[in-house]
């Protein structure tokens, strides 16, 4: 019987992911698509927490270049969190997977305050536990929201689901056919050489607190399965 490499992860899920190819926000077949993903990885006895980002449908630090007072904007920003987490939680649960949605702002009509010990209780019980509205606070990014997330789980890694992206590169492979994809990096190298894996504030959590992280591309065949198996398949961040 094949074992995984870990027993607790933290999924962080970009906005975009639920996108795919539709011209509308959300694209129900990619929710679905994760959410086999997720149940294949819960199934083996995976301990699943999962943070969603909103770039499908509104970032902040977008919405205040046009014009949009930034704290609103991050505001509306955690709302749009909410409605992904909930569209990814009707897809787990449509297969048979026990959710939870726990949220950084209140909105008990759909989902459940973030309580820490609770959504430990939740992961201990076999329940797929989504976080969302990020950390609560304007001006922090759903990055950030993972890595916290994470450390106050106790969650052994950090897994970035990428778009299309299998990796960390040294400039934006869309655009330069020259950047040089990583195999390996330390938290000091992603910082200092200001790749787009995350914000400072969230590889610093992960360096302070020697959280693994690794970037992939969640397109890729049974990816998330790979991952958590422990197969080479992106860039793993960790001290050294």
């Amino acid at each position: 019987m094949t074992i995984p490499k870990y027993k607790r992860i933290l999924l962080k899920l970009s906005g975009e992911a639920f996108k795919g190819k539709s011209r509308y926000s959300i694209d129900p077949k990619i929710a679905r698509q994760i959410s086999r993903q997720i149940k294949r990885i819960h199934e083996m006895g995976v301990e699943v927490a999962i943070v969603v980002g909103s770039g499908n449908i509104l970032r902040g630090v977008e919405a205040e270049k046009m014009g949009m007072d930034r704290v609103t904007a991050d505001y509306a920003g955690m709302l749009a969190t909410i409605i992904n987490a909930l569209v990814l939680q009707d897809a787990l649960e449509k297969i048979g997977v026990v959710t939870r949605t726990q949220t950084a702002i209140d909105v008990q009509k759909v989902a459940e305050p973030y309580i820490q010990r609770r959504a430990i209780r939740h992961l201990e019980k076999g329940r797929v536990v989504i976080f969302a509205a990020g950390t609560g606070n304007p001006y922090m990014t759903t990055d950030t929201a993972a890595a916290l997330r994470a450390i106050e789980i106790g969650a052994e890694v950090l897994l970035i689901a990428k778009n299309n992206v299998d990796g960390i590169y040294s400039a934006d492979p869309k655009k330069d056919p020259k950047a040089k994809r990583f195999d390996k990096l330390t938290y000091l190298q992603a910082i200092n050489l200001r790749l787009e894996v995350m914000d400072s504030t969230a590889l610093s959590l992960c360096l302070e607190n020697k959280l693994p992280i690794v970037v992939f591309n969640f397109m890729a065949k049974r990816s998330i399965e790979r991952t958590v198996m422990g197969e080479s398949i992106g860039t793993i961040v960790t001290g050294g």
